[in-house]
């Protein structure tokens, strides 16, 4: 079984669609494959889908959801090879959406996840980028994004436990992104990076460390004023917005900038995102 979360839900067994199209069955399955190949609980289904309000009919309902979707399942299992009678042994939707005390679980058999794909390539490239090795963690990093083609559980109703784990993936998300472009700034492809960070920084418009690395790509550019500008722009939203003045990295970036004159790139101060301007 093959799973995409990373943009819209995508279901596969046998290379075949098991996504329903009605929104709740749609939406157990979303929370049965983000946790594929560990037990849901009931009860965590049941809160997912009626967010503390079930109906008398919670858990009579879920199991109709259940059988829709191994209905689903054993449609595609009859594509299997193997899978005519006498073809040797055969799975059946029950092997696959088991159901065990208290829960279910989504058997993968092994299949795919791009949130695990993506977990595994920006563990590589964070461990890339600890050993100094800004290209490779780059290359790892940015074909670990290219994993994401929308927000997650685009197409999917949410309750609480799914929109907790949105949060959680796009941190995940973003925590990548900002790796991959400090691993470019340290590459020298600042100019490259302008257009992106100048989309990320609007999107974004509390986020330190992006402002300090389009601070930074400016300044490398020989876009000093730009990168002042920047500067001033993020202090008035965090003392408007959360009462917050800058942080200390980004103000030192800021008065690094100041000092270098408006022609020459300050010498590197540090190994620290936003302490380091050359």
């Amino acid at each position: 079984m093959d799973i995409d979360v990373l943009g819209a839900l995508a279901v596969r067994q046998n290379g075949k669609s098991i996504t329903p199209t009605a929104p709740k069955p749609r939406q157990v399955l979303a929370v049965l494959a983000l946790h594929a190949d560990q037990v849901v609980p009931v009860a965590a289904l049941i809160e997912e889908l009626w967010a503390g309000e079930p109906p008398r009919s919670a858990r009579t309902t879920l199991q109709t959801y259940v059988l829709q979707l191994r209905s689903l399942i054993a449609a595609a299992l009859k594509a299997e090879p193997g899978a005519e009678p006498g073809g040797g042994a055969e799975r059946t939707a029950k092997d696959i959406l088991i159901t065990l005390p208290g829960g279910y679980r989504l058997d993968t058999g092994g299949g795919t996840s791009d949130v695990k794909e993506f977990d595994r390539l920006a563990g590589l490239g964070y461990r890339a980028a600890d050993a100094g090795d800004y290209p490779r963690a780059a290359r790892q990093l940015r074909d670990a994004l290219a994993l994401w083609t929308g927000p997650p559980f685009a197409d999917v109703q949410c309750g609480a436990q799914l929109d907790m784990e949105i949060k959680r993936l796009e941190e995940s998300r973003l925590c990548a992104l900002d790796q991959r472009i400090e691993a470019d700034l340290r590459l020298g492809r600042h100019r490259e990076l302008l257009a992106e960070l100048t989309v990320l920084v609007s999107r974004y418009r509390t986020h330190e460390n992006l402002h300090g690395q389009f601070m930074l790509a400016l300044h490398r550019s020989g876009r000093r004023g730009e990168a002042l500008s920047v500067y001033q722009r993020l202090r008035s939203t965090l003392v408007k917005e959360l009462g917050l003045e800058p942080s200390a990295g980004v103000r030192r970036l800021q008065r690094s900038i100041l000092m270098a004159g408006p022609e020459a790139a300050p010498a590197e101060a540090s190994r620290e995102p936003l302490v380091r301007v050359s």
